[in-house]
């Protein structure tokens, strides 16, 4: 088969990613409806569309993502580390095109908020749920220990808004807001950026 024929290299990446988020709002919806029969989308099994306060949630979630957005940006500008962790990242998804790299933020916020909040923070409680949301971060290399870092902070951040306004509005609102821009970002200022010699230390296993 000529290399014309073959599918881009990132096809297979960002269909095994929408299969994965997939399959986790799959198992979140099971856990709370099928399980506890209560409505996913809401803290309590109480809650209704009529009452949500559309303009304050999706408020509440882009005031939330433009703060984890500014702070993300801080950081890989002003320390090392961050920007470290920008360009470990960079290269671990490799080749990815910004229609994918939207896709699949979109994908991983929604189906991320179903599990952590919707399904899990009801169950496990606010602490449990955002240290496992950064558990899931974590990458056992140098490089990536502020994703986790940064995944916890952003756990209570989502959880906090949850309990605020008792829905996943806000919550999936800031989550899929944060990885449309910051993904795409990534991948426009590092794709494709050879690893750098002298590297090797920062992203070290531990």
């Amino acid at each position: 088969m000529s290399d014309a024929t073959q599918p881009p290299p990132e096809s297979g990446f960002v269909r095994l990613g929408l299969l994965f988020y997939g399959l986790m709002a799959v198992a979140a919806v099971i856990w709370r409806v099928g399980f506890y029969r209560e409505p996913i989308f809401f803290l309590d099994g109480a809650g209704s569309l009529a009452d949500i306060a559309w303009g304050r949630d999706i408020g509440l979630g882009v005031a939330a993502a433009v703060v984890l957005i500014l702070g993300s940006d801080w950081m890989t500008r002003a320390t090392r580390w961050g920007d470290d962790l920008a360009r470990a990242m960079a290269r671990a998804l490799g080749p990815l095109s910004v229609p994918n790299a939207v896709l699949l933020a979109f994908a991983s916020g929604f189906a991320e908020e179903l599990f952590f909040r919707g399904a899990l923070q009801p169950r496990a409680g606010l602490v449990l749920a955002s240290l496992l949301f950064g558990c899931v971060h974590f990458v056992p290399q140098r490089a990536f220990l502020p994703w986790t870092a940064f995944a916890v902070v952003a756990g209570f951040l989502f959880g906090g808004l949850l309990l605020w306004t008792g829905n996943l509005i806000a919550p999936i609102v800031a989550h899929t807001l944060v990885n449309a821009i910051n993904l795409p970002l990534l991948v426009r200022r590092y794709g494709g950026e050879p690893d750098p010699a002298g590297t090797e230390e920062t992203d070290a296993p531990l």
